[in-house]
């Protein structure tokens, strides 16, 4: 049984927040950011294994991959899955991968997106992937670090 512990979208990625306070709260040993531009760019990806606790290894792999590969992974492993946007974590979930919730934890403002909670802009796509995420059964929790309380998860539809 594929053991993920935590799926975060955090459109940084790998960084201290995740490294030093997420992975160490949810006990995993093995951090896979699922981001397909990210799965090819060696130099991002050493950079976040920089960023990343020593006791965790790191997989840069495409969405793809992730849903053809993560049911192979051992019992063993404690699957932490950073995307950096909803829509992404949704093909992951129509392509398999069980993810049973997701914590949101940034999501920048850019063009397009409103700000709807302390760290979390979202434009309409990403609503709408939200709502089927929340279709499918996946629980979501806007959540920026561990030690505070959860956002109201209402706030993505407003």
């Amino acid at each position: 049984m594929t053991n993920i512990v935590l799926t975060r979208i955090d459109n940084r990625l790998i960084h201290g927040q995740v490294a030093t306070q997420w992975c160490g709260v949810i006990g995993a040993n093995l951090i896979l950011v699922a981001n397909d531009e990210v799965a090819g760019n060696t130099l991002r990806q050493g950079l976040m294994d920089m960023a990343a606790p020593s006791y965790a290894q790191t997989r840069y792999w495409t969405i793809e991959k992730t849903i053809n590969t993560i049911h192979k992974a051992s019992d063993a492993q404690k699957i932490f899955i950073v995307c950096d946007n909803p829509t992404d974590v949704l093909a992951l979930v129509e392509g398999g991968v069980p993810i049973k919730k997701v914590n949101i934890g940034n999501m920048h403002m850019a063009d397009g997106k409103r700000q709807v909670a302390t760290t979390v802009a979202v434009d309409d796509k990403d609503v709408a992937a939200f709502r089927k995420l929340q279709e499918l059964g996946v629980e979501l929790e806007i959540r920026r670090v561990p030690d505070i309380a959860a956002e109201d998860v209402n706030k993505l539809f407003k």
